[in-house]
């Protein structure tokens, strides 16, 4: 018998069989594991099944390669993030798109210190947009397709960085961008660490990160299309701001 426990985000529920459910958890030292949970397709546990929950994460299998059982315990619930529409937006664009992303069983401890802090500030909009755009910066970063926004690919400079190559993912400054600076995706201060964002620069950056989710992630990923959830925040957020 192989066993751990581990504290961790619930990812996703979907039903299994008549009262049964295959959960997915995010951990520390597991990455992205599912597991079934007995009972857990019932109502008796579904306040306890929802994504974004942080709880304790017990799985058994006779064998590694085994989907396994999970038996859960709450550590702390974000139930309270459900009355904000964009709160709320904003947790499922996290957990849909870790569940989308991450490679079963592989551990990625930064990123997954980044989601949980990023789900713990949902209460305060005056932080978590910002954070929600590098965390997606930073999802691209740990999969393998991370911009390079340290310096222009033309010219080598360091100052007055204001774009992206969409093909590349390079930075591009304004000088040298010229007569393409309108093929070219706006690159917001507010992710070079100058400022606090703007409205502006949040819905730019979701436009360069957006970019390279449907071009880079999602054709690494089998073609499958970036989770709706993640779409329906950014349309939010611009409603919002």
């Amino acid at each position: 018998m192989i066993a751990w426990q581990e504290e961790g985000v619930l990812l996703s529920v979907r039903k299994h069989g008549e009262s049964s459910a295959i959960v997915e958890a995010f951990t520390r030292s597991h990455g992205r594991h599912a597991g079934v949970v007995r009972g857990g397709g019932g109502r008796r546990m579904a306040p306890l099944l929802q994504p974004g929950g942080q709880l304790s994460f017990s799985w058994r299998a006779r064998l590694e390669d085994h989907l396994g059982a999970f038996t859960i315990e709450p550590v702390r619930s974000r139930s309270a993030h459900f009355a904000d529409p964009l709160a709320l937006a904003g947790l499922s664009a996290v957990t849909s798109l870790l569940a989308f992303a991450l490679p079963e069983r592989e551990p990625h401890p930064g990123l997954y210190t980044r989601s949980v802090a990023l789900l713990d500030m949902l209460g305060d909009e005056d932080v978590w947009p910002l954070a929600y755009l590098v965390f997606e910066m930073a999802l691209l970063e740990e999969l393998g397709f991370g911009l390079d926004l340290s310096r222009c690919t033309l010219s080598g400079d360091r100052e007055n960085l204001a774009f992206v190559s969409p093909r590349t993912g390079r930075a591009v400054s304004r000088e040298a961008a010229g007569d393409w600076a309108d093929r070219l995706l706006p690159l917001p201060p507010c992710l070079l660490g100058q400022g606090p964002a703007t409205a502006g620069e949040l819905l730019d950056g979701l436009r360069l990160t957006g970019h390279f989710l449907d071009t880079r992630l999602a054709p690494a990923l089998g073609d499958r299309p970036i989770p709706g959830a993640r779409t329906r925040l950014v349309e939010r957020m611009r409603r919002r701001f």
